[in-house]
């Protein structure tokens, strides 16, 4: 998926979220924000999947702020509250009558806490605003597992049933924790889980899957890379190796939806098209729950 000059609002806009997030002093902030446009103005491909753009602006970002992780006590708090909510989330799985779908819809829906999370999460570092953050979440993520999901959820049980190697790529912190709950719906033995190699926004990264428990599941690999999606060619090549021999690749959120949409074979993406691009790309309206197949190369 190419980038558009509409990208270029929400880049320079994650820039002032990771500086203020990270305390920056506002002439610090329009500093940096200088370099930023002009990076994007001279530097800017726009043939490029936004994530390899997004890639360029936070390393530029970290680089000019010297903080290498701005979003480390959101993705915290973030987790924490999942995995307050985790228990209630695993009963509404264990209840219904088909739990890859129950287990599948809740991970689309905890794909629109992107930005909701952090306001969810504000105060979950005390026990207490934890608990309550908690109860939010489920009612949220109850609440999203009943919107319409534009997708077969046949086709990636058959998918997954008939697949010897499956690698499921999460997406963002606190996600990952519900993403778990789909993980333990996959064939044992056969599932990898795929997370970014460096700190980048709140995406997941090895130190998320461990405080999700995925270690003590599957086995989990980063992909080497600082983008916020899944660029191949930025991959680290074990990572390569793992996704070319992967029979079922399960991708999480928009960032992997951009950089794999024009992938081939068996590339299943789950994500809330929150992004009119992306929505447009996929051929959806703005909102929708998505469970779609890539289209293959071209796409």
């Amino acid at each position: 998926m190419h980038t558009a000059l509409d990208c270029f609002p929400c880049f320079t806009r994650q820039a002032l979220e990771a500086m203020r997030g990270v305390g920056v002093t506002e002439a610090a902030q329009r500093e940096v924000l200088r370099h930023v446009l002009r990076s994007l103005a001279s530097e800017a491909d726009l043939d490029a999947s936004p994530p390899e753009i997004a890639q360029r602006v936070h390393r530029l970002v970290r680089r000019l702020t010297g903080d290498d992780d701005p979003y480390a006590e959101l993705k915290a708090r973030a987790n924490a509250v999942a995995l307050a909510a985790l228990p209630r989330l695993g009963e509404l799985v264990e209840a219904a009558p088909d739990r890859l779908e129950a287990a599948a819809r809740l991970a689309v829906a905890a794909n629109t806490l992107d930005a909701g999370i952090s306001a969810a999460t504000a105060d979950g570092g005390h026990a207490d605003d934890r608990r309550g953050a908690a109860e939010r979440l489920v009612r949220t993520l109850r609440q999203g597992m009943d919107e319409r999901l534009e997708g077969d959820v046949d086709e990636l049980r058959r998918a997954v049933a008939d697949a010897g190697r499956i690698l499921f790529l999460a997406d963002n912190s606190g996600e990952i924790v519900v993403d778990r709950l789909l993980v333990e719906q996959l064939p044992r033995g056969r599932v990898t889980v795929g997370v970014r190699g460096a700190p980048v926004l709140n995406d997941a990264t090895l130190a998320d899957a461990r405080a999700a428990g995925l270690h003590d599941l599957v086995p989990v690999i980063a992909n080497g890379s600082d983008a916020p999606g899944t660029l191949l060619d930025d991959c680290s090549p074990e990572f390569r190796r793992v996704f070319d021999e992967a029979d079922v690749i399960v991708a999480k959120g928009q960032g992997n939806y951009e950089s794999l949409s024009g992938a081939g074979g068996a590339v299943f993406f789950l994500l809330k098209a929150k992004c009119p691009l992306v929505a447009g790309h996929a051929g959806v309206p703005v909102g929708t729950h998505v469970l779609r197949r890539s289209a293959g190369a071209g796409a």
